[in-house]
């Protein structure tokens, strides 16, 4: 059982490893995953939720179970949970620290750059030392959450960052507090001015602040396509029930018959009873050309209708539509973890502790070496303050939910983390034939006529007998017929014949006889040629179609599955990406060697059974990470076995589910897409994790003084904030990769 819960209190990498340490050791718990960035946490096994929510609140958080798929839950609820909170609040914070700060660099360092001060204060050392602690007194109120969650954490036995931050300000302003109180005594000369931290103290509080400020700014945009999807639902919905009636699209249930307007967003899942349309569906494909739409045709919620008026019965409302599904997607990919982030949480789970330790031998360290302990102090304030393990938490997480956002909105989504960082890393790609290579509809591909009857002559006799018949093949006469204007006449005594035939009498009491070359041929003779050009078309995988007027030949009608526009180009840039594409079908050899030569595939494995599939993927894997795409039920297990399923979208919801990555455009083309989009994450995260790393790496030890500098416990701050708010920026780049690689 997989439940998702909502986490309060948690301000870096550090806290998020702990709560997910603590949950990890409750009986009955399989796997935990929290999220720092959408502070939510995922929990499978038996574990009942109140031990879950009791433990997490016992080491210092509050957790709530989410409800998911509560009935009728808005999504503008869902945007509202969603909204950048933390910044304004941060912003009015800054602003106040600010004003302090400014009054006190004045009192602190005014007078080393020619300030003038009060007459009171000139020479008047304990004035100035008063005025400067209750400035920083007072920036320390305003920023008393890192005082509140840092010591909290502590006493937990957590430490976050907030500890960090708290303990250098702390330790900064109780040293300059004893200094001032010493400078009362007799011999007060031991001490001056220059021996006060309190600048320290509130610049420290100031700097981060600025830094988290920029962070949440900054993590709130790593949200942006999720908040998109989420406002192209619409908030209304007009009913028709013998009037139109505009209600809440909360209120929408299925089987009801709403009505959209030319310019309207389409409220539900639905399939139009009435009215043609043009519906621009690029908010859910990414694809911008139109597509038009009659009766019988589904429309998806969120979608755009951009001519016609039309009436739809609703099939998928609430958290069942299209929309809500892929709003969902997404959401619960941020809620995972990528594999490439399990360095960074054992660094974090013991990152805090370990720079703690480090601050109090590197104090030890300079008092020995002879230091003041003002100076040693220094030193170690600067160490806790440049420490920061907020950018090794956040350089997977945000670059998994940008990734994930810039998929969603080019069709492209993966359901985990995992998926999205394992798809860039496969060398085998597995293509079922019939509808992921292959349109999945026959077509007429060829027309051979005899005698003197003319294309249209065979077309019509064809349209007119194959008009009642439902089989696909019969489907594919009659569609291109239509798409030629051409016009049936009706038949009597139609009748289905074993062996593949139909038969029926025409107007003029002829009978029309179609069917396989195999069926005609027992009943009628027909010349050489005629079985030559039907061996032809067979030999290219295409299926002829004989039909006969009475003891006439009248033509033959040839017809194939065929490839997809962009199936060829496709299977291509798999190929040049190194990616080894082998087709998986169940057809006959010869038809699946026609149309992977036409597709430029090389390798081909026909004639397999849907169980068949799924042995054939465990013998790929043998040769490296192997991926599946397919769209029907028929390919659900070998997309469950593959390391990747990538289910193509206009396929079953069998195979949807199935799969790992769902492909909305049902595009071939979007396989190479997503693993283009799957490698530029994982080197985004590489590049995250390289920065974070490297930063502490040097940071620490500088702050420490073991290259011979003394760095400033304000530059050690201003450092901190600054590197957190890089990752996340170098994640946001990703918004601006092109995931067609140039090909649209």
């Amino acid at each position: 059982m997989s439940e998702q819960y909502n986490v309060t209190g948690m301000s870096c990498a550090a806290c998020s490893a702990r709560v997910e340490r603590v949950v990890k050791k409750i009986p009955g718990v399989t796997s935990c995953a929290v999220s720092l960035l959408t502070n939510s946490m995922t929990v499978e096994g038996s574990a009942s939720s109140d031990s879950i929510i009791a433990a997490v609140e016992k080491a210092g958080y509050g957790a709530s179970l989410k409800v998911p798929d509560a009935p009728q839950v808005s999504h503008s609820q869902e945007e509202e949970a969603l909204a950048d909170h933390e910044t304004p609040i941060l912003k009015r914070r800054l602003i106040s620290s600010l004003l302090f700060l400014a009054a006190l660099m004045y009192f602190s360092m005014g007078h080393m750059i020619g300030l003038p001060l009060p007459e009171f204060f000139v020479n008047n050392h304990i004035a100035q030392g008063l005025a400067q602690m209750i400035l920083a007194g007072i920036i320390m109120i305003i920023n008393q959450k890192f005082f509140v969650s840092g010591f909290s954490s502590l006493l937990h036995a957590g430490p976050n960052m907030d500890t960090l931050v708290a303990m250098g300000s702390f330790a900064s302003f109780s040293w300059s507090v004893y200094v001032l109180f010493m400078m009362t005594r007799e011999h007060a000369g031991l001490f001056s001015t220059h021996d006060f931290y309190f600048e320290s103290a509130g610049m420290i509080l100031t700097l981060i602040t600025v830094g988290k400020m920029l962070e949440a700014k900054s993590k709130g945009r790593t949200t942006d396509a999720l908040k998109s999807l989420m406002k192209l639902a619409p908030k209304t919905a007009t009913i028709f029930n013998g009037r139109e009636i505009s209600v809440p699209v909360e209120q929408v249930t299925k089987g009801m018959i709403f009505i959209v307007k030319p310019g309207e967003n389409i409220p539900v899942d639905g399939v139009i009873t009435e009215g043609t349309t043009a519906v621009n569906e690029s908010a859910l494909t990414g694809e911008s050309i139109p597509v038009d739409k009659a009766q019988g045709d589904s429309v998806s919620a969120g979608t755009l209708n951009q001519s016609g008026y039309i009436r739809c019965r609703a099939t998928r409302v609430g958290h069942d539509t299209t929309l809500s599904q892929i709003i969902k997607m997404v959401s619960d990919a941020a809620a995972t973890k990528a594999p490439v982030a399990k360095i960074a949480d054992k660094v974090c789970g013991i990152f805090v502790p370990s720079v703690i330790i480090i601050a109090v031998c590197v104090v030890t360290g300079w008092l020995i070496a002879g230091k003041s302990f003002g100076d040693a102090l220094s030193y170690g304030i600067a160490v806790l303050v440049i420490s920061c393990p907020c950018a090794l938490g956040l350089a997977t997480p945000v670059a998994v939910m940008v990734g994930n956002g810039v998929g969603a909105k080019n069709g492209i989504l993966f359901k985990t983390a995992v998926s999205l960082e394992e798809t860039g890393k496969i060398k085998i790609a597995a293509l079922d034939k019939t509808g992921t290579i292959t349109s999945g509809e026959p077509k007429v591909t060829d027309i051979f006529t005899a005698g003197d009857y003319l294309e249209e002559d065979l077309v019509k006799l064809a349209y007119s007998l194959e008009s009642k018949s439902e089989h696909p093949l019969a489907k594919a006469v009659v569609s291109y017929a239509k798409e030629k204007g051409i016009n049936f006449q009706e038949v009597r005594n139609f009748q289905a014949l074993p062996g593949n035939g139909l038969t029926a009498t025409l107007n003029d009491g002829s009978t029309l006889t179609g069917g396989s070359v195999k069926f005609i041929g027992e009943k009628y003779s027909f010349s050489e040629r005629f079985t030559r050009e039907a061996e032809r078309f067979s030999e290219a995988g295409k299926t002829p179609l004989m039909f006969v007027r009475d003891d006439e030949l009248v033509g033959i009608i040839a017809v194939a599955d065929t490839i997809k526009p962009d199936s060829k180009e496709a299977v291509k840039e798999l190929q040049s990406m190194g990616i080894r594409v082998v087709m998986l079908t169940g057809d006959n050899e010869r038809t699946a060697k026609t149309i992977a030569k036409e597709a430029g595939v090389d390798d081909v494995i026909a004639g397999v059974l849907p169980d068949g599939k799924e042995s054939v993927i465990r013998e790929l894997q043998k040769g490296g990470k192997t991926a599946m795409v397919g769209d029907g039920i028929n390919d659900a297990p070998a997309l469950t076995r593959a390391d990747i399923g990538i289910a193509i979208g206009a396929g079953t919801d069998i195979a949807i589910d199935a799969a790992d990555v769902v492909l909305m455009k049902s595009s071939l083309s979007d396989v190479s897409s997503a693993v283009r989009l799957s490698r530029a994450t994982l080197r985004n995260i590489r590049e995250n994790l390289f920065w974070a790393f490297i930063y502490n790496v040097i940071g620490i030890p500088l702050a420490a003084g073991l290259w011979g500098l003394k760095l400033d416990p304000m530059f050690g701050a201003a450092a901190m904030s600054l590197s957190s708010f890089c990752v996340v920026t170098n994640a946001l780049r990703l918004n601006l990769f092109d995931v067609h690689g140039g090909r649209r």
